[in-house]
């Protein structure tokens, strides 16, 4: 196994974009933790190897004790084994991480933070619904650096009303804390929130996709000139920062998913627990993973190879894909591959078949053109 994701469904408030799973009351935070430690016993058969990466996701998973945390990271080590040097991830909100929180959290086992910054502009905070304001988004980050090295900040671009110039501050600042991981989305609408809503009333002006691909485009080049990576199409790291949980994900390794709405990955199956507290809870307590269980065909496994590698610097290999996947799937990528070629929105480096710098804020439809379907 490669890793342990651990859902945490609790948020102080609903972000206008979100759509994850959460919960905004906490009455329910005890029984669900010990609920997370019962998953964590019941489901010891599934792991196939060391555990190197641990992570805490949500949600908002810094709404959790240094004592929760603790109790979920024994149950881990207790029923798991355990790779010498595991990356333990946590993410953050700004407005949870005081002194005293970052002092529990450097004495645990968590050794890496993901702090959900998003913006350094109090408006931008604001049209987002989220907790934290632009002063306690900068004093968080400069707290823990007095405690944590492998840090990682969240940024959102194109957002409605977002400049250029806003957006180019927003990453002046970024570069100015020394902060050695970006992961930096385009705001997307997504059915069912209530930035949707606002967009369909006229309250928010609409996503301007070519503003979102202007602002991708000053991200590239602002952080690959400041020596990050680009190592994901979403992902920027310095050499040595690389998120180890992320990575296993995109070359397809197995993974264990904890909680409510949490997926898992065995190589050939996928599954995803309830996204219910409540039922995920009672039925827990019955020692029953409430799960649906999907089993991948050889297409749907080639379909994600793709997916997934392109994104990446690792790109996708025609030897590899005729090892996984038969030789029939690797001559039709290389066919259909063609067009892209000529574009100049695919190229091939050392073996391996990447998106070029012009192809790559169109990397998820170029996929989707590479798919095989029946």
């Amino acid at each position: 196994m490669s890793g342990i994701y651990i859902h945490i469904p609790f948020c102080k408030q609903a972000c206008h974009y979100c759509d994850f799973h959460f919960s905004t009351s906490l009455k329910k935070k005890e029984e669900l933790v010990k609920a997370l430690v019962t998953e964590l016993e019941l489901r010891k058969e599934e792991n196939k190897g060391a555990v190197e990466t641990i992570y805490f996701g949500g949600g908002t998973p810094s709404l959790l004790t240094a004592e929760e945390i603790n109790f979920i990271l024994n149950a881990v080590y207790e029923n798991y084994p355990v790779g010498e040097h595991p990356e333990i991830t946590l993410e953050a909100n700004p407005d949870d991480l005081d002194v005293e929180v970052l002092k529990e959290l450097a004495n645990s086992s968590i050794n890496r933070l993901s702090i959900g910054v998003q913006s350094f502009f109090e408006e931008d905070l604001q049209l987002m619904n989220r907790a934290h304001n632009a002063t306690e988004a900068l004093q968080s980050i400069r707290l823990a650096k007095q405690h944590f090295d492998n840090i990682s900040i969240d940024l959102i671009y194109g957002i409605p009303g977002m400049s250029d110039e806003r957006w180019q501050e927003n990453l002046a600042q970024t570069l100015a804390l020394e902060i050695p991981h970006i992961s930096s989305y385009a705001l997307t609408v997504e059915p069912k929130t209530a930035l949707k809503k606002m967009i369909e009333t006229g309250k928010v002006k609409p996503v301007d996709e070519e503003r979102s691909k202007a602002h991708f485009e000053i991200l590239l080049a602002t952080l690959e000139e400041a020596g990050f990576v680009n190592y994901e199409f979403s992902n920027f790291g310095k050499p040595g920062y690389f998120s180890q949980n992320n990575t296993a994900y995109w070359l397809g390794k197995p993974y264990l998913g904890i909680g409510p709405s949490a997926h898992s990955f065995d190589g050939e199956h996928r599954s995803w627990n309830v996204n219910n507290n409540t039922k995920y809870i009672k039925s827990i307590q019955q020692q029953i993973v409430p799960a649906e269980v999907e089993e991948l065909s050889v297409i749907d496994r080639y379909n994600e190879y793709v997916m997934t590698r392109l994104r990446t610097q690792f790109g996708v290999n025609l030897q590899e894909i005729k090892n996984l996947f038969g030789e029939k799937l690797a001559l039709y990528f290389e066919k259909e591959a063609r067009v892209f070629f000529e574009k100049e929105l695919l190229k091939e480096e050392n073996e391996k078949i990447l998106i070029t710098k012009k192809g790559k804020f169109l990397s998820d439809g170029i996929a989707a053109d590479l798919f095989y379907v029946e």
